[in-house]
């Protein structure tokens, strides 16, 4: 830390020490952002521009946050967009383009639909079932944008499509990135990482249960759950079984690797002795099921870029590799730490964030190799030789990525922009402040919390590092169980993330619907809220009516 920098100390009630006016004014930005996509349909940069703007100036004028510490967490911000937000996403839509370009996506196509013609359980497969392998393998926005233009692949409207696969997207995000929202929730708030993740499986499965039957729902009405409900069961009960298992007995890294194989293993099996009485090809009822005409090595190199996606986000974590990184490592020089000038450790976090002082570190490390962007890449590399793909197929793919992803990254940047000066001023911490306020209304308010944070930093590994402390305390003030809270707000947070400006613009960019991404936020808003709602009833039932189900933690 510089010696000679200005520190500056967070205030959480700004405004004639007040708490709630002090929450209403720092939920401004976030009342705009839902005011431009829901009433204005603005494009989402635009909406994303106004939101920071708004936010920055409330940090400077409200919570007197110095100018240069604004700017700088605007820059931080929209850094951390780019990498490796940003670059997960070009690696994946361009392995996608490789696939597709080559003409191999309609031989892996076809093979999807071989297994079952109905689109309804095509959608459970890829949405749910590999989507939750993906969450669990890469994270970051990767899944959404692999399983939504799959899915457009297989015939669905865009955004429909997008959709669909973010409301998909919910069940795994607890435990995506091999973990990393627990474990990072765990160092923060010294609570075991194994401790956390049991409880989180054990107040998932009413959710994980529920996702898939409400996709279909969402496809066909109650007709089309009665059509396909030995299947979707069969992929359900099985991916929260093992969900629950693993995370109560293996810990937070694997759940959603485990689940999501098991659950497509099983189900396929399954679907080869039943199938839906009515299928519904949906928009694909005049496709033949050419796949038997393809030989079975030819279906395995369509699916080659995806095992390829597996095998190196696979040796991506492995520990080994992973200590090539680290001080000392071959790779370490890799890794290049920029600290932000005038805001590391310039910025004091006081109570009851915090038991004390502490400064904010605010470094943002260009990872060249060590994140999952690279990993993506890599697989989409060898994608090309195994595809055989000609240089002008590579290049029409790189350019088109390009071109495609171009107003995305500029609204994931402003996005990131405006949550890292929410944070970084207090106003993120105020509004969870106001929140913890509620007494023994609190447990249905604690999932709330996490909903909110990762609305605000498209991650659920964020939101716990932002507001767990917070969780903490109130439990504690409460006395009341810390880790249900810690749990809470990470099984909040998974059902935020159909809302996060982030991956909203992520899913449009997947599907094509750049500049419509006020469509697809009026689309899941609305189950959001009743999938947080529900999570915030949950949790008072197992606060108050089932206790004894809440995990004893360092047992």
């Amino acid at each position: 830390m510089d010696t000679n920098a200005i520190t500056w100390t967070q205030n959480y009630m700004p405004i004639a020490n007040n708490l709630w006016i002090s929450g209403f004014v720092a939920l401004l930005p976030i009342l705009l952002f839902l005011a431009c996509l829901v009433w204005f349909k603005l494009k989402g940069w635009v909406a994303a521009a106004l939101t920071v703007g708004l936010s920055g100036l409330i940090a400077l004028v409200v919570y007197g946050m110095p100018f240069n510490m604004v700017i700088m967490s605007f820059i931080q911000g929209f850094l951390t967009g780019l990498w490796p937000i940003a670059w997960i996403i070009i690696a994946a839509i361009f392995l996608y383009k490789i696939a597709v370009k080559t003409g191999y996506f309609d031989i892996l196509k076809q093979s999807v639909i071989a297994v079952t013609p109905d689109q309804r359980l095509q959608v459970i497969l890829i949405a749910f079932c590999f989507g939750a392998f993906l969450e669990g393998a890469i994270g970051f926005g990767g899944p959404v944008a692999i399983t939504a233009a799959l899915l457009v692949g297989l015939g669905l409207r865009p955004l429909y499509a997008a959709g669909l696969c973010m409301i998909a997207n919910t069940a795994p995000v607890a435990f995506g990135a091999v973990g990393i929202p627990i474990i990072a929730l765990g160092n923060a708030v010294g609570i075991p990482a194994s401790d956390i993740a049991a409880m989180v499986g054990r107040m998932l499965p009413p959710l994980t249960m529920f996702v898939p039957f409400f996709i279909v729902f969402l496809m066909s009405g109650f007709k089309g759950v009665k059509d396909t409900f030995p299947a979707v069961f069969v992929a359900a009960s099985s991916f929260a079984i093992v969900q629950y298992l693993s995370s109560n007995y293996l810990g937070p890294e694997l759940p959603d690797i485990i689940s999501a194989i098991v659950s497509i293993a099983v189900t396929s099996i399954f679907l080869k002795f039943w199938q839906p009485s009515n299928i519904d090809t949906g928009s694909n009822s005049s496709v033949e099921l050419q796949v038997q005409q393809y030989h079975i090595c030819k279906v395995i190199i369509a699916w080659m870029p995806f095992i390829l996606l597996v095998l190196t986000i696979t040796i991506w974590n492995i520990p080994d590799f992973k200590a090539l990184f680290k001080a000392g490592g071959a790779l370490s020089n890799t890794n290049i730490a920029f600290p932000m000038s005038g805001l590391h450790k310039a910025i004091i976090q006081i109570e009851p964030l915090v038991a004390n002082p502490t400064p904010l570190g605010a470094v943002w490390t260009w990872k060249l190799i060590d994140n999952p962007g690279t990993a993506i890449f890599f697989a989409a590399v060898l994608s090309i030789f195994v595809l055989r793909a000609t240089p002008k197929i590579v290049i029409e793919s790189a350019s088109d990525t390009i071109k495609e992803m171009s107003i995305p990254i500029l609204t994931i940047g402003l996005v990131l922009a405006f949550a890292f000066i929410s944070k970084n001023s207090g106003q993120a911490a105020t509004m969870g402040l106001a929140l913890s306020h509620t007494g023994s209304l609190f447990p249905f308010f604690s999932p709330l919390i996490g909903w909110i944070g990762v609305f605000l930093t498209g991650s659920d590994t964020s939101s716990n590092l932002l507001f767990g402390p917070l969780q903490q305390v109130t439990a504690r003030v409460l006395d009341m169980p810390e880790v249900l809270f810690m749990a809470a707000n990470t099984v909040g947070g998974v059902v935020g993330k159909m809302i996060s400006p982030q991956s909203i613009a992520i899913a449009c960019a997947a599907v094509g619907l750049v500049g419509r991404e006020s469509e697809l936020f009026r689309f899941t808003l609305k189950y959001s809220i009743g999938f947080v709602l529900f999570i915030g009833v949950w949790t008072m039932i197992v606060a108050y009516v089932i206790p004894g189900i809440i995990v004893a933690v360092g047992q």
